[in-house]
Parts: structure tokens; C-alpha cells; sequence
């Protein structure tokens, strides 16, 4: 009886010990929460040049961590760098290569479009290890709360891709059912099946914050990895009445008319009646979500401070793609970036990022060292791990280490596949940068563009007829990378008329 109870004893001690252990271990981890906002431009915040969008928290964050200006997202428009932010990968890897279902989910092209393209995934597949089910692996707590867009059908959605809980994440990529601008899309009801309806009035932004707020608050054993997927700054541009008075006022105040707002000029514009480029910021509904979205954030940054959580915490902001400036509204300008969302141009795919982590980061630090979307994915869970150990078709780095090693980080290769036509304007192509030399090729006329981004960040001197050898190079590495990737093959459209 007495050797029974010694064992019992040392078994009891040693379940004490594994649990005491892990507690102080989960203790040191910081918690996480990734702020991903929708189509919000390069140029739309205050901190990155904006003189019409006031962003004062966005602002305050970056004084006090790191913000980035070579920035990249891995796709010009959404589903594919949402992909990429979840596993780390390139969305040549996840197999979403366009927002779901995508321009021709039908296998069917424009008469304007030479060329079938190849098809896409509906959904980000259930095998991939993604960034929430590191983290449960990792004794975290995982909340999602926004837009998903990773998956048609129910069992893609965040539930079963590692989130606990899930508010507002489906098939759409939009908060689609607008009845007039205060009822129906970004006001309840939502029609949303993961978002219940709130009261008459209710914004959805305020209402996703809210949620992550009250998860916040919530009395906690273990760490957090919280996600805000903001559906702002997307069509329907809807917002607080209050707020678009005031930004009203401030395009009144500049005066300009639509012929100093738009031009319709180039040849790609002639083929749908909405194509234009937008060439300053003055759209007062789309200012009045961006400033909603900006105050949204301050409260969640708030709360983290009212609870003491916000030193041991993580926070990273950045966006999907490029801001809409050639289609469906051109709401905004990413000038003196080139074209936008839809596009390989770095108005397509360079986009604001803040990351903040007390004595982890230098405060008020501005880097010019390329990073992409994929990079977050491995920055998060080597925070969570810190012997993690990335599997071979990851892309992201950490970040962390980028900052460490700057020679070796600004000289990578970063790679996009994007072999679609967007919605706005963009058509079928693949890029590489590295360095200061970013090359984009052209599927439909098998033409290649050269720019040096570190004098030309306009892309509007093409470089590849003088500089001959370096597009050579570019070319040779961006090919080789695209077969060792199994890139996807085109067919002729037999309705081109050109």
C-alpha cells in the first residue's frame, strides 16, 4: 500500500510539475492579434501620405513600432493573400490564385480577353497547416472575427481552419445586401449566417470590434491569437452618417470636379464603362470608413491596455491588396504608386503594414525592407514557437530576423503569379523584385516590363529594352520558379475579337 501511494505521489508531483511548467511557459507568450483590413491603399493612411483620411491610432501605433513601406501583399486581389497570410505560402502553392469563384469561374472569357486562364480553388484546402491551428497547437486561444473568403461551403470556413470561435467569416467577400446607405450591407441585418443581426443601426465594423473587444475582456488561463478581418474599406462604401458630413465638408473645401478626379485615357479602359483611373483622394464615404476603421482599431488597442495585455501583445496591421483606383467606383488614388487593386503595379500589391511589439521592436522605426504577406504567417508562429521549424513549401520569413540580416533581406527574391484578368483592368501575368529591379511578364503578349523601384516607384520608365541583362536574369529566375512551381497553363478564347 505504501509503494502505491509513493507512486501516486510522484505521479501527482510530476502532473503538477507538467502543469505548472506549461502555465509559466504559456505565461511568457505573447498574445497576437493580426489586423487585416480590405483594399485599403498604400497612400490611405495618414502616416503614409494621406492629407484627406485621418487615421490617428494607425498613426500612434506606428510612432511607437515599426512601419513599413516596402510592404507587399502575395496577390493583387484577395482570396489568394489571404491564403498566404494563413499558411505562409505563395498562393502559387495554395492553389488560390484568385478571389473565389473568380472572373472566369465558369471556364468562359470576355470577348476582350485572349486567353482561357487557369482555374483557381474555391477553397483553402483542409490539409494546410494554418496560422490559428499552430496556435492551438501552441496552447493558444483562437478568435476570428470578419471576412473569411477562403471557402464556398461551411466546412472551409474559419471553424474548421483552426479558429475556437468564428463572428462574421464566410463564402462572401463582401458584407453584400445593401437595401439603402443605413440598412442592409455594412448595417444589420448583415445576412450574414455566422453574424447574427444587432440592433436597428448597428455598423458592422463597430460590431466585429465589439466582439473582439468583449473576447479581450474575458478572463483568460492561456495566450490569445485574435484576428480582425475587417470587410472596410470594400464596396458597398457605406458609413456613420456623422462622419461622411464631416468628410463632405473637407471635399467641398478642395473643390474638385470629376474632370479633376478621374481620367479615361488608356487603351484597357475602353472595354468596360467603369474603367478610370482615380488621381486624388476626396471620396467622402470612403474616407468616413477609413477614419470608422481607424477608431475601431483605437478601441481594441485600448482595451488591451485597460486589461494590462498590451506589452505582451503582438499587433499587426496591413491590408489584402491594393486600394480600388481603375474600377467599380475608383474610390481612392494610390499615386504616386502605379494603377491598383487587380494589378501587378505596386499600386496593386504594395500596402501599408504597422507591426508593434514592445522591446521586441525599435519604437518609431520606418523600414524600407521588402516583406510580403506570406512573411506574417512565420513571424506569428515563430512568436508562438520559438523553435519552429518551417516546412519546405512555407515562403514567409519572420520578420524579426528580415530586420536583423537587412543586406541579406533586401537582396531576396520575391515572387507573384497572378495568370487571371481582374476585375479591374488587370490582365493575366507574373513578377519577380529583387533588389531594386522588379520585373513583371505578361501572359497574352508574352511582353516583359523592367523597372527600377528604388528611382521609379511610378513604374513609368520600362527599363527591359536598355537594361537588357538584368531583365535577362529576372526573367530566367522568374521562369524557373514558375515551372518548379507547377504554374498553370492557358488556352486560346475562341470568342476573342479584338
Amino acid at each position: 500500500m505504501q509503494t502505491s501511494l509513493k507512486y501516486l505521489l510522484v505521479a501527482f508531483c510530476s502532473v503538477v510539475s507538467v502543469i505548472t511548467t506549461e502555465a509559466q511557459t504559456n505565461k511568457n507568450k505573447p498574445n497576437i492579434i493580426v489586423i487585416l483590413a480590405d483594399d485599403l491603399g498604400w497612400k490611405d493612411l495618414s502616416c503614409y501620405g494621406s492629407t484627406f483620411y485621418e487615421t490617428p491610432n494607425l498613426d500612434a501605433l506606428a510612432t511607437k513600432g515599426i512601419k513599413f513601406t516596402n510592404n507587399y501583399t502575395t496577390s493583387p486581389v484577395c482570396s489568394p493573400t489571404r491564403s498566404s497570410m494563413m499558411t505562409g505560402k505563395n498562393p502559387i502553392n495554395t492553389k488560390v490564385t484568385d478571389w473565389i469563384k473568380g472572373r472566369q469561374e465558369n471556364g468562359k472569357a470576355k470577348p476582350f480577353e485572349k486567353l482561357i486562364t487557369p482555374a483557381t480553388a474555391f477553397e483553402l484546402s483542409l490539409s494546410e497547416n494554418t496560422m490559428a491551428e499552430h496556435a492551438m497547437k501552441n496552447g493558444y486561444q483562437t478568435f476570428f472575427a470578419g471576412k473569411w473568403h477562403l471557402g464556398e461551403e461551411e466546412k472551409y470556413w474559419p471553424l474548421s481552419q483552426g479558429f475556437q470561435t468564428n463572428l462574421g467569416g464566410w463564402s462572401k467577400g463582401g458584407p453584400y445586401g445593401k437595401i439603402n446607405d443605413s440598412t442592409g450591407g455594412y448595417f444589420t441585418p448583415y445576412s450574414n449566417p455566422t453574424l447574427p443581426d444587432g440592433p436597428a443601426g448597428e455598423y458592422v465594423t463597430d460590431r466585429l470590434a465589439n466582439e473582439c473587444i468583449s473576447f479581450i475582456q474575458k478572463e483568460k488561463q492561456s495566450p490569445f491569437f485574435l484576428m480582425y478581418s475587417l470587410y472596410a474599406v470594400h464596396n458597398p462604401l457605406q458609413a456613420p452618417q456623422a462622419l461622411i458630413r464631416k468628410y463632405k465638408e473637407k471635399q467641398q473645401r478642395l473643390g474638385y470636379t470629376d474632370k479633376d478626379r478621374f481620367v479615361k485615357n488608356e487603351a484597357w479602359m475602353k472595354y468596360e464603362n467603369d474603367w478610370k483611373l482615380r488621381l486624388v483622394q476626396d471620396h467622402a464615404v470612403y474616407a468616413a470608413m477609413i477614419e470608422n476603421m481607424d477608431w475601431n482599431i483605437g478601441r481594441i488597442i485600448q482595451s488591451l491596455k485597460e486589461k494590462g495585455l498590451l506589452e505582451n501583445t503582438l499587433i499587426i496591421f496591413t491590408s489584402d491588396n491594393g486600394g480600388l483606383s481603375t474600377a467599380e467606383g475608383s474610390p481612392t488614388t494610390n499615386t504616386p504608386l502605379r494603377a491598383g487593386k487587380g494589378w501587378l503595379y505596386e499600386g496593386g500589391i504594395r500596402v501599408p503594414m504597422v507591426m508593434y511589439w514592445k522591446d521586441k521592436l525599435q519604437q518609431g522605426t520606418v523600414s524600407d525592407i521588402p516583406v510580403t504577406t506570406s512573411d506574417i504567417f512565420s513571424t506569428v508562429v515563430t512568436a508562438m514557437n520559438k523553435n519552429y521549424k518551417k516546412e519546405p513549401a512555407v515562403e514567409g520569413e519572420n520578420i524579426l530576423k528580415l530586420l536583423s540580416n537587412r543586406s541579406k533581406s533586401t537582396d531576396r527574391a520575391l515572387y507573384w503569379y497572378y495568370p487571371h484578368y481582374s476585375n479591374q483592368g488587370g490582365k493575366p501575368g507574373a513578377a519577380i523584385r529583387k533588389g531594386n529591379y522588379k520585373l513583371i511578364y505578361h501572359y497574352e503578349d508574352e511582353s516583359i516590363e523592367l523597372y527600377d523601384i528604388s528611382v521609379d516607384i511610378g513604374e513609368k520608365k520600362n527599363l527591359a529594352a536598355q537594361n537588357v541583362q538584368v531583365a535577362k536574369q529576372l526573367k530566367n529566375q522568374l521562369d524557373k520558379w514558375l515551372a518548379s512551381n507547377k504554374a498553370g497553363g492557358f488556352t486560346p478564347n475562341p470568342g476573342y475579337k479584338q
